[in-house]
């Protein structure tokens, strides 16, 4: 079946009135109206991908993204030249964290089209995702040269730029995003970002400006609000400068509200379950391979001077913070919800956590480009799953970036992400989930004593040869001098720290907090005990 079969199901939706019904309702949003006519339809004829397509994209809506998967797969195996289809399934598979899968129906859509920019800019995004960087700036650039007023384009063209070092490279391209449009407040969070840019008083103006506009949207108002708190802040404005971070943060909030009590609870959960005879019942069994080495911990702890510290040792290959233990978690749990997690560790036979030890491996393959021994993976929310690590891959290692809880926590509502930490953006929330991980993780220290090496930042910054030895003592490595010289190592590095670990150990990022100190009284409050006994445990 080709392409032949997708126009006709096109042509066919078009003369059925009920197709074109279900077409408009999905124009308005009105999913509840589609769902039971294209089911009905497909029930009638299951090789419509017209129809199949257009369900695919009802379930993506809802967050059913297993089911738009399984749909579009379906349109294309039915009909392999249904470009679109191919399309929204390459798209689907990148927001899912399956960049290789998206790369690979990319290069189908390209080897048919190479001129589809659409196609290419997406390609580029997945190629960054895995670390293929100098593809990724070359299908920028390419399609940039086409289409060059493209200000979304011209900000991912910067992120990879700063990505791999080009500092001022990358400068350029966000400015000329903001020449084509003044209020993309994404891109002035990107340049407040970089921590090198000092902004200029028309540029305050501008952000100012924009701020004063009616029509501008939430998402680039909070974005603008960062960056002028790190603009204020770099003038030593303190109360402009938390005004504009509280401003940015509370407009987060209202899209993405956190549940402190919910996350506390779950936490506490781990703790009753992850006991010391769990884990001595459940010893040497999963996947045998002994090259990861996880780096996780809070946001903003230092984990990544830790990478960089470590891949500058010839054994030692860094990578970015890898989602496919995250990625695991939710296929245990399953599209309906209704395994319970960490409860299902317990049902995991020996075969499960040796295949599920071999699919991390597998498929964090794609991110290592060199043939060392041992890569990391320092996404930091891992640190909820140590559990599960030690089941599937206990021959790995694990080392937990620790810093002041006031610089760290401060340093979370300061800094703006794109995903996945909504616990940062209250002073209250980041204090409890701050909490909730000490807590985990003196469970683990206590139930799996020495799995778990800690660095504290501060003892990092001030003794750093005795902390780097320590740290390569427990990897089983020997001490290499090019770990002192980090900032020489010219790997790419992804997360807000790219700038900061390309030069020498210092101590500017502690004790930011300071100068904020009369409105952390939240913060204090919710940190409790744990503040006052750092870097111990109470």
């Amino acid at each position: 079946m080709t392409t032949d079969l997708a126009a006709r199901s096109i042509s066919a939706g078009l003369r059925n009135p009920e197709l074109m019904e279900a077409a408009l309702a999905l124009h308005d949003n009105q999913l509840h109206i589609a769902e039971p006519i294209l089911k009905a339809h497909l029930k009638r004829d299951p090789f419509d991908v017209a129809a199949i397509r257009m369900l695919a994209e009802l379930a993506g809506r809802i967050g059913r993204f297993k089911d738009a998967e399984n749909l579009l797969r379906r349109a294309v195996e039915l009909a392999p030249s249904f470009k679109a289809a191919r399309s929204n399934l390459a798209l689907l598979l990148y927001r899912q964290g399956q960049a290789t899968e998206a790369l690979a129906e990319l290069d189908l859509l390209l080897d048919d089209d190479p001129d589809d920019m659409g196609n290419s800019n997406l390609k580029a995004a997945a190629s960054a995702r895995v670390g293929d960087y100098d593809e990724a700036v070359a299908l920028y650039e390419a399609v940039l040269k086409a289409q060059p007023n493209q200000e979304k384009v011209w900000m991912s063209y910067g992120h990879v730029l700063k990505t791999v070092g080009r500092r001022e490279d990358s400068i350029a391209a966000y400015r000329h995003a903001l020449e084509l449009k003044p209020g993309f407040g994404e891109v002035w969070w990107s340049l407040a970002n970089l921590k090198t840019v000092t902004f200029s008083d028309e540029d305050l103006a501008i952000m100012s400006d924009q701020l004063g506009r009616a029509d501008i949207s939430d998402d680039d108002r909070l974005h603008i609000d960062f960056a002028l708190g790190k603009a204020f802040e770099d003038r030593g404005d303190w109360p402009r400068a938390f005004a504009h971070y509280d401003a940015g943060n509370m407009l987060r909030r209202k899209a993405h509200n956190h549940d402190a009590a919910a996350h506390s609870a779950h936490v506490a959960r781990h703790t009753d379950m992850l006991t010391a005879s769990f884990f001595a019942d459940r010893a040497g069994i999963g996947h045998a391979a002994a090259d990861p080495i996880f780096v996780l911990g809070m946001p903003r702890a230092g984990s990544t001077l830790i990478e960089q510290i470590l891949s500058s040792h010839s054994m030692i290959e860094g990578t970015q913070e890898l989602q496919e233990i995250g990625m695991i978690v939710q296929q245990l749990i399953g599209k309906d919800k209704r395994e319970v997690y960490p409860e299902i560790l317990t049902r995991l036979t020996p075969a499960d956590r040796e295949e599920l030890g071999a699919r991390y491996i597998a498929r964090t393959r794609i991110n290592r480009k060199t043939e060392k021994p041992y890569f990391i993976d320092k996404m930091p929310n891992n640190w909820l799953h140590i559990g599960l690590i030690q089941l599937i891959l206990p021959n790995a290692k694990i080392i937990d970036a620790r810093r002041h809880p006031l610089d760290c926590c401060f340093s979370n509502f300061r800094q703006h992400f794109a995903r996945g930490q909504s616990f940062s953006y209250g002073l209250d929330d980041v204090g409890r989930y701050y909490v909730d991980y000490v807590q985990l993780m003196k469970h683990i220290d206590a139930v799996l004593p020495g799995c778990v090496h800690r660095v504290i930042h501060e003892n990092l910054v001030e003794d750093t040869q005795a902390e780097v030895r320590a740290m390569l003592s427990y990897l089983g490595l020997p001490f290499e001098e090019a770990c002192l010289r980090f900032w020489q190592n010219d790997r790419a590095v992804q997360t807000p720290s790219a700038e900061q670990v390309r030069r020498p150990i210092n101590r500017d990022g502690m004790d930011r907090w300071q100068p904020y100190a009369q409105w952390l009284d939240p913060l204090k409050d919710a940190l409790g005990p744990v503040l006052t006994a750092y870097p111990n445990v109470p």
